[in-house]
Parts: structure tokens; C-alpha cells; sequence
């Protein structure tokens, strides 16, 4: 995949839909540095997501370290994030919906997340669903969730300094920046 970008600085956000090849692109990215770092948010609820998780490690190969935390990722981000690492957070979405079944306060966890940028002290890259391009979901939990991911996409991007949009596997650039928090 060719694409204008270099090893990341800062704070990265990858969106797209489904199978869009936003996972692929940010890991792309994030390979050039010596040391790529996974950070998994996905949890194995089924046979499918498992195949998915399997496709995923299959596709990093042994160079990438990986790390599961499908919860605190403000606790655990800053620990990662350090000179010659990227580290990739694969995804959003995924840990939203992590912390509605956890009953956490979403709001607050993603205030905090946004706090942890100013002690990074590497890049990273996220990785999320973009679900606020469909019709509006028939059930109150899906509407959430719709609301959540939107409202922390919303936050990221203003903290970001890239924003890319995938469609068809096609980059698409929203928002890029010289400037980054983390050196």
C-alpha cells in the first residue's frame, strides 16, 4: 500500500467503516518504527471475533509486541508509549463497547484517555469504526453507542495530530499537523 505518510508523531486516528483497511494502514504505519506495539482492545465474545483476532496476529508476524487491555486504556497507554515504539491501539469501537458491557462511565474513561495524551511520551495510532455514517439504530443500547464512539471520535480528532479516513482500502487525509505533543 503506498501512502504519503511517514513513521507517526503524535497522536494518529485511523477511521473507516467495515473492512474499509483502516487496521492494515495504521499497521502499515506503524511497523516503520523499531518497535510496534499492539494494543489490543478486542475481546473473543465468539467463534467469529476469534478468527478475526487470529487474522490479525497472522498479518503483524512476530516483530510486534502485543498487549490486551480492553478497559484501561489510559492506565495502560502511557506505559507503552515511549522513544522508538508505536504503539497501535486496534479499537476504539471495540472498547467502547467493552465499557458498556462493563457499565463504566464512558464519558469519564474517554476524559481520561484524552488526559494520557499529554504523557505520551511516543506515538500512537488509533484505530476506530466510523458507525455515525448509517441509519439511526432501532434500540437504545445500539443509539448509544452510535453516541459514545462519535462523541470520543469527535475528541481524538481535536487532539490528534493526523486524521485519516479510509475508504476502500483508500487513505483519505482529514487532518494533518507539524506539530505533536510527542517527541
Amino acid at each position: 500500500m503506498n501512502f504519503d505518510t511517514k513513521t507517526p508523531h503524535g497522536v494518529t486516528l485511523v477511521l473507516g467503516g467495515a473492512r474499509s483497511g483502516k487496521s492494515r494502514f495504521a499497521e502499515e504505519m506503524a511497523e516503520r518504527a523499531a518497535r510496534p506495539i499492539y494494543l489490543a482492545t478486542g475481546r473473543a465474545w465468539d467463534g467469529e471475533m476469534s478468527a478475526r483476532i487470529d487474522e490479525h496476529r497472522a498479518r503483524r508476524g512476530p516483530k510486534w509486541t502485543t498487549v490486551e487491555e480492553p478497559l484501561d486504556l489510559a492506565g495502560v497507554l502511557p506505559t507503552l508509549a515511549s522513544p522508538g515504539a508505536v504503539v497501535l491501539v486496534d479499537c476504539l469501537t471495540l472498547w467502547v463497547t467493552n465499557l458498556m458491557m462493563a457499565e463504566r462511565d464512558i464519558a469519564d474513561e474517554s476524559r481520561r484517555l484524552a488526559a494520557a495524551f499529554g504523557g505520551l511520551q511516543g506515538p500512537v495510532v488509533f484505530v476506530s469504526n466510523e458507525v455515525g455514517l448509517g441509519i439511526v439504530p432501532d434500540n437504545a443500547m445500539a443509539r448509544a453507542f452510535r453516541d459514545h464512539a462519535g462523541r470520543l471520535h469527535q475528541e481524538v480528532a481535536a487532539l490528534a495530530d493526523a486524521v485519516y479516513f479510509m475508504v476502500a482500502g483508500i487513505p483519505m487525509t482529514v487532518k494533518k499537523t507539524d506539530q505533536g505533543n510527542i517527541k
